[in-house]
């Protein structure tokens, strides 16, 4: 199918979102027109970020509520737009039928808009990565699109903790299953790693678990991270612009799948450690780090460490598609706790002797 034309209309589910804000903003900075879907457009707590817009207040910026669960929802907005950002989470991802219910209904708005051409639909590096036996790991180290959990694995099941992975895959299939079928559309998938960077509205700092894992490092207290995996990360403007780099691309095809990274990786204490470096004129006081896992878990932490130590992250495709530089860790995690501060209203705990502007 062709791209999106340039200074077309593109619809964004998830549009007050950490990503979805993201990808609003850029888009409006390439001249496109935007409808941003969020689930209350009278919620001003989340959506008055987007009626600050320059593009909101022309016109070239709408807003249009949407509830995911609703079918149908979707149908009056797709009408008329080029391409979709299929951006926003389910209620849950534990029960495979409402979430395959849910795919259904937008994918029915997509095909009954008779105008769009191309999805890009967010999907994750838990569709990747996330393994119920850390050994597979071992056995295929190197992490790029290709790859997939091991499905035949008895235990990945929604009841241990597997359900945003499985989730996730059912999205990217049945997207890309319901493009070939209909022919009039295609559909690319992402799958972003652990998102940081700045935050455009408050509510977003407990949006997504990295910005918020970076607010808790502020407030003095953070947790270790699953299994002892590190941060693997994209900055959140990078990972809006591959969305949207995707949506112009000649050269791609239906069903492609592309990772989001940087291929950067930081232990969660080393994250932590690095917010002192980046900004000692700020005075963050040290934060204690908490281990909740059982004592058996604990026991295996440099096994663990040592496996995703040997793993290889590679993002060669989507710089190839995209020409994508991405930004390094460093500058993702001094804007979001810039952003924190400035935007979320977060008061950080600081060391004798500091104090915060203002």
């Amino acid at each position: 199918m062709a791209p999106i034309p340039r200074g077309g209309t593109v619809a964004v589910t998830g549009g007050a979102g950490f990503i979805g804000g993201w990808v609003v903003t850029l888009l409006l900075d390439r001249g496109y027109r935007v409808r941003a879907c969020v689930r209350d457009v009278d919620d001003h707590k989340k959506t008055g970020f987007l009626r600050g817009m320059g593009g909101y207040a022309s016109g070239r910026l709408t807003l249009h509520e949407a509830n995911l669960d609703n079918p149908g929802c979707f149908d009056d907005i797709f009408k008329g737009c080029h391409g979709v950002c299929h951006v926003s989470h389910v209620s849950g991802y534990d029960d495979p039928d409402y979430m395959r219910g849910v795919c259904e209904h937008v994918i029915n708005s997509v095909n009954q808009s008779g105008t769009v051409t191309r999805v890009v639909v967010t999907s994750s590096t838990a569709a990747i990565i996330s393994e119920m036996d850390l050994k597979e790991l071992i056995r295929r180290p190197v992490l790029y699109e290709d790859r997939y959990p091991d499905e035949a694995n008895p235990k990945r099941t929604p009841e241990r903790g597997q359900g945003y992975s499985m989730g996730k895959l059912e999205l990217e299939r049945m997207f890309t299953e319901a493009a070939a079928e209909h022919g009039g559309w295609d559909c690319l998938r992402v799958c972003p790693a652990d998102n940081v960077g700045p935050i455009l509205s408050a509510h977003q700092k407990e949006s997504g678990p990295w910005q918020h894992n970076i607010e808790t490092m502020l407030l003095g207290e953070y947790q270790q991270n699953g299994v002892y995996r590190p941060w693997m990360t994209v900055d959140v403007r990078d990972n809006a612009e591959c969305h949207i780099r995707l949506l112009e691309n000649l050269d791609v095809h239906n069903g492609e799948r592309f990772i989001a990274w940087s291929t950067e990786t930081r232990n969660v204490e080393d994250v932590c450690a690095s917010i002192d470096r980046l900004l000692p004129e700020l005075g963050v006081a040290a934060a204690t780090l908490v281990d909740p896992f059982p004592e058996r878990i604990q026991a295996r932490e440099r096994e663990f460490r040592d496996i995703w130590a040997q793993c290889e992250l590679r993002n060669d495709r989507m710089v190839r598609a995209t020409g994508i530089v991405f930004r390094p860790l460093d500058q993702s995690i001094r804007d979001c706790v810039e952003s924190l501060i400035s935007i979320g209203g977060v008061r950080p705990v600081l060391r004798d002797g500091f104090t915060l502007a203002g």
